[in-house]
């Protein structure tokens, strides 16, 4: 099975669920920096339509930008993240059988 995570190897959860998937015998993994290669919008979309995530709940929002996106609509809050990939809450996983944000990283065995 392949999987994809969309990560920052900076981020403590992203790389705890990176481990599950690298320890998962039959997962292939792919990993995307999303920090120097973002999804584009329309794949943001999809990745939050498939986790049955609203962008809002996708929002980094510890983030000094978030703040500004206080009263912002989804698709204000998506372009928001397509300009600044930071504000994407981390990790997104990716399998045929669905996407998980991987907070806890825990969460991601529901797709493996």
């Amino acid at each position: 099975m392949k999987a994809t995570i969309w990560h920052n190897p900076r981020c403590s959860k992203s790389r705890e669920t990176l481990a599950i998937l690298n320890d998962t015998p039959g997962v292939e993994v792919e990993v995307v920096d999303y920090l120097n290669h973002p999804p584009s919008r329309d794949e943001l979309k999809a990745l939050y339509a498939a986790a049955g995530l609203t962008p809002r709940e996708g929002l980094r929002s510890g983030e000094d930008a978030a703040k500004l996106l206080r009263g912002a609509s989804d698709d204000q809050i998506l372009d928001a993240m397509v300009a600044h990939p930071i504000l994407i809450e981390r990790p997104l996983v990716e399998t045929p059988k669905g996407v998980r944000l991987g907070r806890p990283p825990e969460r991601v065995r529901e797709i493996l």
